[in-house]
């Protein structure tokens, strides 16, 4: 799978997708992660991307016409990216999503805004609009590459067990159990008898319930959209 990325810094996505299950994944070429600089699309002698905004206020708004210049040389070579702008204003990133984009989509295109935001009429150029959260960080760059591992990690071959993946926390819409590993005891903690049991029906039951309760706990919010 291609993920492509247009950024002011395509600098950013050099150290963080060098190492881990992604730096391995684009060595063995399972996916692609391809940044292309917005800077070279600007506009006059001094490569302008922002300007003041219509109507006054504080900040910079970025122009529409070179994110438009790099989008379309991006699907020039790329026609069946799915474009994407992340941006606080877009729909929550849910594990639904992120499968829905692993499963759904051959290839990525995420735009990075920076300033006050895009130009309205950037949103007419994207196919949805996602949001890693209700905060605002100073660029698109940390949630694309928020969004860029959550969707790799669930390609063929990037996890070296791939079951793994069935049992974590919001596939289920609950959180994930519990979980233990040796020592048997640690700083006057002991692991469940439960664990150490070998009953396998038992274990499962345990694992449901704890992950009932801790969702319980932390994100009531959560049991109201489980599927019956």
């Amino acid at each position: 799978m291609e993920f492509h990325i247009i950024t002011l810094f395509p600098e950013m996505f050099e150290s963080p997708f060098r190492g881990g299950m992604v730096g391995r994944a684009i060595e063995q070429r399972i996916i692609v992660v391809k940044p292309h600089p917005l800077r070279p699309f600007g506009l006059g002698k001094y490569k302008q991307v922002d300007d003041q905004p219509y109507g006054g206020g504080s900040g910079m708004v970025m122009r529409p016409e070179p994110i438009a210049a790099a989008i379309d040389a991006v699907m020039v070579e790329n026609p069946a990216l799915w474009r994407i702008l992340m941006t606080p204003q877009g729909a929550p990133l849910t594990q639904a999503k992120v499968r829905e984009l692993a499963t759904r989509r051959p290839g990525l295109l995420l735009i990075a805004g920076r300033y006050e935001g895009v130009d309205e009429r950037v949103r007419a150029m994207v196919d949805e609009e996602i949001s890693i959260g209700d905060y605002v960080l100073s660029g698109g760059e940390l949630p694309a590459m928020a969004l860029i591992e959550a969707v790799a990690r669930l390609q063929a071959g990037v996890l070296g067990n791939p079951d793994s993946i069935e049992e974590e926390s919001f596939t289920t819409t609950l959180l994930e159990y519990p979980q233990y590993t040796r020592p048997e005891e640690f700083r006057g903690t002991r692991v469940p008898e439960i664990l150490l049991s070998g009953d396998h029906g038992k274990i499962r039951a345990w694992r449901e319930a704890q992950a009932r309760k801790r969702t319980e706990e932390r994100r009531p919010d959560l049991l109201g959209r489980r599927k019956p």
